[in-house]
């Protein structure tokens, strides 16, 4: 489809799933790769990819040809190992700020705004909001693309029990704190920075995914901290733990714990999903 003047939107699904990031990533890579002519870079996402292109170089029939034949030519992702990190984040679930931040919105716009965490709860049948917490907190999350504002994940789980659905706030709110924690759809993504928002909050994270001033070591190369292929596991931690890590993040001394990289396999993953009872959450 035409993205705009200067780029291809493929759509290879509309589901989350691991197997089709897999293969956007996997097409993404060979259009590089392969050096299609006049692209000027790629942006996969969970289950599309975006292509952009110079008009001047190539028509966008032209190349639709391309991606056509080099689609075509991707070889089947189930075989695949990607290397991946695994990122801890420590993170207080139904925290102080995004707390302030739903109250804020219920005074200035919409007064009968359910708190997110309730109504997230609620809408997916869960006991009650420590069972979302357990559910949430209770499983890997596949870093699938990067978008929105710079350095932002959108993230899927990677537990099929632990999928949660939500929509987005209408309207948005005004503002909320970085590493903020939230969902819209099935995606689940962290606030880079202060700013305003849509997704419905819960949590808040002290790792900056985002800096400017490059404080810590990981950010010495670029200012984001996550890349696809990456997975995220969110820690439970206390108010006061946040705010020391907070502080050390400040006075750039704090190691953000990043696992080296280990191979995952779409192959692996589904064997290891057909062992689990999809009935029963956390």
């Amino acid at each position: 489809l035409p993205g705009g003047d200067r780029f291809v939107l493929i759509e290879f699904g509309d589901e989350l799933t691991l197997e089709l990031n897999f293969f956007s990533q996997t097409v993404a890579r060979e259009t590089t790769e392969q050096n299609v002519k006049g692209v000027v870079e790629t942006a996969p996402c969970f289950s599309s990819l975006l292509v952009h292109y110079e008009p001047d170089v190539i028509s966008f029939a032209d190349l639709q040809k391309e991606m056509t034949r080099l689609i075509e030519g991707c070889s089947q992702t189930d075989d695949v190992e990607v290397l991946s990190r695994l990122i801890y984040m420590p993170t207080v679930y139904l925290d102080p700020w995004t707390q302030a931040a739903m109250e804020e919105y219920r005074e200035k716009i919409n007064p009968d705004k359910q708190p997110d965490p309730q109504f997230i709860t609620d809408l997916n049948g869960l006991e009650d909001v420590d069972q979302f917490v357990r559910c949430h907190s209770g499983t890997e999350y596949w870093c699938a693309a990067l978008g929105f504002w710079p350095g932002t994940p959108f993230l899927m789980p990677l537990d099929p029990r632990c999928k949660l659905f939500a929509p987005k706030y209408n309207p948005p709110r005004t503002f909320t704190p970085r590493g903020t924690i939230g969902m819209g759809g099935g995606s689940t993504a962290i606030y880079p920075v202060d700013g305003p928002g849509g997704y419905q909050i819960f949590a808040r994270t002290p790792i900056p995914i985002w800096d400017a001033e490059k404080r810590l070591p990981e950010f010495a190369e670029q200012r984001w901290l996550l890349q696809p292929t990456d997975r995220l596991k969110f820690v439970q931690c206390s108010v006061e733990e946040f705010e020391a890590i907070e502080r050390k993040v400040d006075e750039g001394t704090y190691q953000i714990n990043i696992t080296g990289y280990s191979k995952v396999s779409l192959n692996s993953y589904k064997a290891w999903v057909d062992t689990l009872d999809l009935s029963k959450r956390f």
